[in-house]
């Protein structure tokens, strides 16, 4: 008895060590865990925070692009982005179901609805995918196919009441302005990553060189949920905001732009050329106002047939023709030995073995270099060479920036070769055949002729922004490359240029305009071979030329390559030259009675002074004041000074208090949205072009915030002209003899 008593206490002994032994060992990890919060290395509240913490993104906005008026080029806009529910614990009830139910039936419909692209096979194969472990994925996608989705397809697909399909809200680049400046501004492509992310991405022109400032930095919000995942009480949310890109103002001009790809389409839809290009520049500042080329393309479908993906006026080098003699009389006039009524042999011309001869082929006689120049006589300008000397003439050349990039703010410049290694290149050069050039590099040496020597480097992007505090960031100002000539020499050249339209012997009558005098010179190359040689009566047309003739405010490229329709190739260039550069000059209130003289005066930077004593001092030098405000002293002005403007121009004065409305008739919508944006007035622009109306009288003083509409109307389209028949075009050729 005492035995089995000892074994019970013995036993109960040693239940009493191992249990107190667990409870030891427990406690202690509990006191280690309380102390260090930390298992095998792990630090618990990190393993808890990644199972319980979630996290959702805050999609950041693709900066805008902008013209030089505010006006928006490219933007992110609302869209939609399709998701297919396929797992079946997603349904609760059977009689709705919450999943896709029917893949056959769901795919066949989806693909009437996505890019054709994605076919109805494809979208079946989603559909019912399996992982790899063999079990259905809970939802799946379609890539780029089931992005951008517009609300109206969206829609559509929701009438159709599949089940398991649902939109999420999505960001898409949109381009209002449809084939406006395509090249120029580029495309977007929305990218899948890793992660199933998805990230928008720059893929041509301004889009892919300023990717990097446009994309922005999403955000996240952070926040805690229980093991269900549903937010916790009291859990903090901890918010990073997302950085949205900058936005980018261009030079460009919205309605400039659109009266040359108006005009481009119409002779694309007409003469069915090759290829055109096109580009308008303030010769003042080097601003490009407007770039184009045909074929082109949709950026927000990339539909375009039989195109070149790269910006042609930049990218591609050509040979010129006769636009390049503009600076081959340049160089003459510069020099001294130009006389303009000495007289040549004109219809050939030889260099040792080689023979080049005029468009005629026989010539016109002895006639005087002014008349050949007229004519665009190619033996005119080997003449000239031999007064000018090969080296001065090749130092003229790279003064006006032939041979090397202009820098403009855009990729891929190409240079273009001068060749003058061989007597015979020489000459060709001086007439536009064999060497090349880009159209960016012929508008650049125009500035020369048109800003009285001074020679401005092109440029698109005026100022980028910060799109969330309004900084500047990046600011362009005018650039000036140099002098290659004298003041003097670039008003006679713009006389002679004027003379090519105007003389019975011109070879641009076609490009004579009504209200204003215009001053340029056209050009027929022949198109080179790529194995060597020219292609024949297969011609690149053009025509480089400026308005007005006294003080361009304009100056402008135009190229037609093989147009299939036969007529004098300067047609079809005029009829993009011509209404573009008519309605432009009107557009921004150039008044053709001011053409014959152009008087400048110069303004200063008025501010802190007396509105009331400055507006007399420009109205008596034949400005017109106009005050914002109410009156007293000076806050702000537009344009700023110093600088000169051509009597007539509006200046803008603002000051404090309420502003009393001017009378807005014939104002064009460049002077409007100044004043809009100084005023801070709510002005509703319709139209475009010139004012015509206003909805509030002239002399009222606004007071608070009510809208006032402003009606433009278009200048006159489709400008045509009956000129007499010219002579035959310009035909660039070289002989062996």
């Amino acid at each position: 008895m005492k035995k089995k008593r000892f074994r019970f206490q013995w036993g109960a002994f040693l239940l009493l060590i191992f249990y107190g032994g667990l409870f030891f060992l427990l406690f202690s990890r509990m006191f280690m865990l309380q102390a260090t919060g930390e298992v095998e290395g792990q630090e618990l509240a990190a393993k808890a925070a990644a199972k319980y913490s979630k996290e959702s993104a805050i999609t950041a906005s693709r900066g805008k692009i902008y013209d030089g008026n505010n006006q928006v080029i490219a933007e992110d806009t609302l869209s939609y982005r399709l998701i297919a529910i396929v797992s079946d614990k997603a349904t609760t009830d059977p009689k709705k179901p919450r999943h896709v139910v029917d893949p056959e039936k769901t795919a066949k419909i989806l693909a009437k609805y996505l890019p054709d692209t994605t076919d109805e096979e494809k979208i079946y194969k989603q559909l019912t995918r399996l992982k790899d472990d063999g079990e259905k994925p809970y939802q799946v996608e379609f890539g780029s196919a089931g992005r951008g989705i517009s609300h109206e397809t969206m829609s559509k697909i929701k009438e159709e009441k599949l089940p398991g399909i649902i939109f999420m809200n999505d960001l898409k680049r949109y381009y209002p302005n449809g084939i406006f400046a395509s090249h120029l501004i580029g495309f977007t492509v929305s990218e899948e990553n890793k992660d199933g992310t998805f990230t928008t991405k720059g893929k041509m022109g301004l889009e892919y060189t300023y990717n990097k400032e446009l994309t922005g930095k999403d955000g996240k919000v952070e926040y805690e949920t229980d093991a269900f995942s549903y937010l916790l009480p009291n859990s903090e949310k901890m918010i990073t905001p997302a950085k949205n890109g900058d936005d980018i103002y261009l030079t460009l001009d919205k309605t400039i732009q659109s009266f040359l790809e108006e005009a481009m389409t119409q002779v694309e839809k007409e003469y069915n050329p090759e290829s055109m290009t096109a580009v308008v520049a303030d010769p003042k500042t080097g601003k490009i106002l407007a770039m184009s080329q045909r074929p082109t393309f949709n950026p927000d479908t990339r539909e375009g047939t039989n195109m070149k993906w790269l910006n042609e006026v930049i990218e591609e080098t050509i040979e010129p023709g006769s636009t390049m003699k503009t600076f081959t009389l340049a160089s003459a006039i510069d020099t001294g030995v130009w006389n303009p009524n000495e007289k040549f042999m004109s219809g050939s011309y030889t260099v040792y073995d080689r023979t080049i001869r005029d468009h005629n082929r026989y010539g016109w006689g002895k006639i005087s270099y002014l008349e050949g120049f007229q004519r665009s006589a190619n033996t005119g300008m080997a003449h000239l060479l031999e007064k000018i000397g090969d080296d001065v003439f090749l130092d003229y050349l790279d003064r006006f920036g032939f041979g090397k990039k202009t820098g403009i703010d855009l990729p891929n410049e190409a240079t273009g070769t001068i060749l003058s290694k061989y007597p015979i290149q020489r000459v060709t050069t001086t007439y536009g055949q064999g060497s090349t050039v880009t159209p960016i590099q012929l508008i650049q040496a125009i500035t020369a002729i048109a800003n009285d020597g001074k020679m401005m480097q092109p440029y698109v992007i005026d100022r980028i922004v910060d799109s969330s505090t309004g900084k500047v960031i990046q600011n362009h100002e005018p650039v000036e490359k140099g002098q290659p000539i004298k003041a003097d020499t670039a008003k006679q050249v713009r006389e002679i240029l004027a003379s090519t339209l105007t003389s019975k012997d011109g070879t641009a009558k076609d490009f004579i305009l009504e209200d204003y005098q215009v001053a340029g010179k056209t050009g027929t190359a022949q198109i080179p071979k790529a194995s060597g040689g020219y292609l024949a009566n297969e011609y690149l047309y053009s025509f480089l030329g400026m308005a007005p003739v006294d003080d361009p405010q304009l100056v402008m490229y135009v190229s037609v390559k093989r147009p299939k329709k036969h007529e004098l190739g300067s047609i079809p260039v005029s009829k993009v030259f011509n209404p573009v550069m008519l309605n432009s000059l009107k557009y921004l209130n150039v008044n053709p009675e001011d053409v014959q003289h152009v008087d400048n005066t110069k303004i200063k930077d008025y501010t802190g002074q007396s509105a009331e004593a400055i507006q007399v001092e420009l109205a008596n030098d034949g400005l017109q004041p106009v005050i914002i405000g109410g009156g007293g002293k000076i806050i702000d002005q537009y344009p700023k000074g110093p600088q000169k403007l051509v009597k007539g121009n509006l200046v803008f004065l603002k000051t404090k208090g309420d502003t009393t409305l001017p009378n807005f008739t014939n104002w064009s919508l460049r002077n409007v949205l100044v004043f809009k944006s100084m005023s801070g007035l709510e002005i509703e622009v319709v139209g475009e072009g010139y004012v015509a109306s206003q909805s509030v009288s002239a002399g009222t003083v606004i007071s608070d915030s009510s809208p006032i509409v402003v009606k433009l109307k278009t200048p006159a389209e489709g400008f045509k002209k009956d000129v007499e028949t010219p002579s035959e075009g310009e035909i660039e050729q070289i002989d062996d003899e």
